[in-house]
Order: C-alpha cells, then sequence, then structure tokens
C-alpha cells in the first residue's frame, strides 16, 4: 500500500523532538521526552526517528498553497476578504511579522530541520548495517526544510548537527544565504553518495531526489554549470520518465509513477480537526482548494482557496492538454454535468485548483476536507527536464535546452510540432513560461519570479523586500536584537 511509510509515525509522540504546534523557535515545554540514554540504541529506533522526520513533510501543505497564493497563478479566495486574513496578505504583498500563516511555515520547518538534527547528534551511537541510508535519508531531509526556509526568509540561525536549545536564538546569528546554501549542499551531496538509486519502499528519498534537489538548490544561487552537471547526470540514469497522459499525473492511481522524483504521502485514514493543522496525515491543502458547496460528479466539496485568475488559464495555447488538467472552469463542467451546484466564494473567478481538488471516493476519514490522500508531487521529471533546460541555456548549450524543454512540450500537445526553435534569451523565456503552464498549481511559481528576477509581474510587489517573506515578530524578540529583520518589514 503506497501508505506504507506512514504506518510507523509512532516516533512523533516517542521521542519528544520539537513539536510543530510550538509557539517559539525552539520547544522549551515538551510534555514527554526519552532521552538519548533511551534511545538510539537499536536500527529499530533510528527508523522510528527518521519516519518522525519524515512526518514533518506532510505539513508543507502550507508552503504550496502559499507558494501560489503569494504569486500572479492565483487569489487567496476563501469565503471572504477576512477568512484566513494571512492568505490574504500574502496575496496583497502587504503582509507583515504578524502573520500565523507565514509563522506556520518557520516553525514546521525549524521541527523539521530539529527531528533530523536528533538522529545527527547521536549518529555515532549505535552501528548497524545501512545506518549510512538512514543518514542520508536525514540529510536530505533536512536540506528540504533548509532549502524550505532559505527560499522564504533568507539567512536563519544555523547549528550543525545539533538540536537548538533555549538560549540559542540570543547567542547564535543569523547565518547568511550562501552559508544555508553551503549546508544544504553538503548534505545533498552526502545522500547522493550513500542513497540508493530504487526506494526502499515508496514515499522514501533516493538518490534521484537528491540529484535533483541538488539540481534545484544550484539553480537557484545561478550556480547553472553545476545544475546542468547534476541534471544532465540524472537525466542520463534514465531512472524516470514523463508519463504519456498529463491527466493521469494527479489522480491517486499516478501517485508514486514514473514521473515523480520526489513525493510527500498523504493518507486519508487518520481523521484531523483545524486545532492541529500539522497533525493531519491528509493533505490540508486540496481541501482548501475545492469549490464551496459542491455537490455534482467527481469531486467534493471544499473552501474555495488559491483561486486561478483568468490570466492564467488564458497562459495556455491552442491545443496544449495541460490547461484543463491544471485548471477547473466551473461554468464548463456546469454545462457538461447539468444538475451540479457549488457556492460563489470570495473573489470568484469561475476557476478552480483542479490538480490538487478533493475527488469523491476517497475515504477521508473525519473532517473531508482535511484528510484528503492526494499525494503532493514535490518533484516531477518534467520539472527536472525544464531545469535542465534553463541552466543549458545559462550556459550556451542551446541544442541540449531545447531538447529538454521540447519533450515537455510534445508531452503537452501529443506531436512535435509546438517545438521552440528559439536561441538566447528569446529560448531562455519560453522556457521560463514553460515552467509556469508545466507546473501551474505546484507551488513554485513564486520563486520562479522571484530568483529570476521578475518579482514586478506580482501585482503589489515591492522590489528590495518581497522577494523574502518576514521573520515572525516572535523570533525577532525572542532574539533580544540578535536578529536582524529582514529588509521593509521593520
Amino acid at each position: 500500500m503506497k501508505k506504507k511509510i506512514l504506518t510507523a509515525i509512532v516516533a512523533f509522540t516517542i521521542l519528544g523532538f520539537s513539536t510543530t504546534s510550538c509557539d517559539d523557535f525552539v520547544d522549551t515545554t515538551p510534555k514527554y521526552q526519552l532521552d538519548s540514554d533511551a534511545y538510539f540504541n537499536s536500527e529499530e529506533d533510528y527508523n522510528k526517528a527518521l519516519i518522525g522526520v519524515y512526518d514533518i513533510l506532510q505539513s508543507t501543505y502550507v508552503n504550496v498553497l502559499l507558494g501560489e497564493i503569494a504569486s500572479d497563478n492565483t487569489l487567496a479566495g476563501g469565503e471572504s476578504a477576512t477568512d484566513t486574513p494571512g492568505f490574504h496578505q500574502v496575496d496583497q504583498m502587504n503582509h507583515n511579522p504578524v502573520n500565523p500563516n507565514l509563522k506556520n511555515v518557520w516553525d514546521w520547518m525549524f521541527a523539521g530541520v530539529s527531528r533530523a538534527n536528533y538522529i545527527m547528534e547521536y549518529q555515532d551511537k549505535t552501528d548497524f548495517e545501512g545506518k549510512e541510508k538512514v543518514i542520508a535519508q536525514t540529510r536530505f531531509l533536512r536540506a528540504y526544510f533548509h532549502f524550505e526556509l532559505v527560499k522564504w526568509f533568507g539567512g536563519i540561525p544555523l547549528k550543525g548537527d545539533t538540536r537548538f536549545v533555549v538560549g540559542d536564538e540570543t547567542s547564535i546569528p543569523r547565518a547568511t544565504a550562501a552559508e544555508v546554501y553551503a549546508t544544504i549542499e553538503e548534505d545533498l551531496l552526502y545522500a547522493i553518495e550513500n542513497m540508493e538509486t530504487g526506494a526502499q519502499e515508496k514515499g522514501r528519498i533516493t538518490k534521484g531526489a537528491a540529484q535533483a534537489l541538488l539540481g534545484k538548490v544550484y539553480l537557484y544561487q545561478s550556480k547553472y554549470q553545476q545544475a546542468a552537471d547534476v541534471l544532465e547526470t540524472l537525466i542520463q540514469t534514465n531512472a524516470y520518465t514523463l508519463v504519456a497522459d498529463y491527466n493521469t499525473i494527479f489522480e491517486n492511481d499516478g501517485e508514486n509513477g514514473t514521473e515523480s522524483v520526489f513525493e510527500v504521502q498523504y493518507s486519508d485514514q487518520e481523521g484531523a480537526g483545524f486545532g492541529c493543522l500539522q497533525c493531519s496525515e491528509g493533505n490540508v491543502a486540496v481541501g482548501f482548494n475545492g469549490p464551496r458547496n459542491f455537490t455534482g460528479p467527481l469531486y467534493d466539496s471544499g473552501y474555495s482557496f488559491n483561486i486561478p485568475t483568468q490570466e492564467a488559464y488564458d497562459i495556455y495555447e491552442p491545443g496544449d492538454n495541460r490547461r484543463d488538467v491544471a485548471i477547473l472552469n466551473i461554468a464548463d463542467f456546469v454545462t457538461a454535468n447539468p444538475g451540479t451546484t457549488y457556492g460563489i466564494g470570495y473573489e470568484h473567478t469561475g476557476f478552480f485548483n483542479k490538480k490538487y481538488i478533493p475527488r469523491q471516493g476517497d475515504l477521508n476519514l473525519g473532517d473531508s476536507k482535511l484528510t484528503n490522500p492526494n499525494n503532493y508531487r514535490a518533484i516531477r521529471y518534467a520539472d527536472v527536464l525544464l531545469m535542465a533546460a534553463e541552466a543549458f541555456n545559462k550556459i550556451g548549450n542551446d541544442d541540449k535546452a531545447r531538447t529538454y524543454v521540447n519533450l515537455v512540450r510534445a508531452r503537452a500537445f501529443g506531436d512535435n510540432n509546438h517545438n521552440f526553435v528559439a536561441s538566447g534569451s528569446g529560448l531562455g523565456d519560453q522556457i521560463f513560461d514553460e515552467r509556469r503552464r508545466e507546473l501551474m498549481g505546484e507551488g513554485h511559481r513564486f520563486f520562479d519570479l522571484v530568483r529570476t528576477g521578475r518579482g514586478k509581474l506580482i501585482p503589489n510587489f515591492t522590489k528590495d523586500k518581497n522577494e523574502l517573506f518576514p521573520i515572525p515578530y516572535e523570533e525577532i524578540q525572542f532574539s533580544n536584537g540578535n536578529w536582524k529583520q529582514n529588509p521593509g518589514y521593520n
């Protein structure tokens, strides 16, 4: 079963890691904790701890939602302008350090780092065959959480292979973004060296995932030659292929398929509630994306957030099969399915994120809007090809760049009649636009705009400010002047 990896999350409640619901940078009052003397004494202990690190990946649903809402792809939506105001602030680019949803990103990603570092603190305590693979997965996950943090907030505090403790916030400085990226690269290079090509079970990190993430990390730093090298190495392994039918990728049967390089696993077999959204084993973003008060075939009702804009719908060319997979045109759907009804939410455009929309037939125990089983395809092979195309274009190898971007184009149109033939910056612009069409609704758009200097395309974007999000107010206060706020948010 695809969710096998999720069944061992007893580590979450046993190990006393920094909890994902803590209000502070560090968890100062753990309810229960086993110290290291009573743990990390067996291979099973390390593997349970590792499952606990994987568990935090499920909380990245908010990163995906906000990565779209912050961009020019979608509007916040919801029931009203006061429904989850943190989303609306990000949408309008008037967010400030007091924003609960941005604080969620900070808290939950640091919780992932803390869980990984608990393993790293005691990596040498007990030896067993294959331990390097456990450490490799741990370091990949730490790199992933660090990458999310540096994308959102810039430089962050680092403490090597140990967890933060009370008092560190007033003595350990924020590292520079370059220093954070350096530790991410180090972790991923270790993972590549020690990871297996194939997953031990579905949902586990692979060598290919580490190569793909490293390529993305290089791309974000404009290290185009390094990005081209590692992505080309990955492509030449032939370990992944584009799924022939784009429409199947985001359905349940398409999970962990041949195009999936790194996929966050979700389950609908445990209940959830708004009191602890990060505790849900289901993909919370899916319920947030669905139409309000929907009655009809195929889909379930949701909260009508993350609403695609007309402009996003219109960027697809005639004959592009991806538009109607990425975006649900509700008017067309009602015409094709008489009797369908739905509620009109705030900022209604007539469009919904169809890739991650509640689907009928899921178990969805507890709250059906919070426990959807749809896995998040964090890195797809199409993304790898487009990143490689971008990197090769930047280093002047347009032949290879066209080869990779046109593979994605051919799948989108079902033929080779829509290939790009441009060169230089013109080809670069086409590759960038192709990323938007291919990855619509997957949470990458804001960061693609920022890293390529196109932030001005985002409504209300302020240059030299909105490239980063503010450090949560509480964290600045706790640091007692040790950490400076990001520019423009004081």
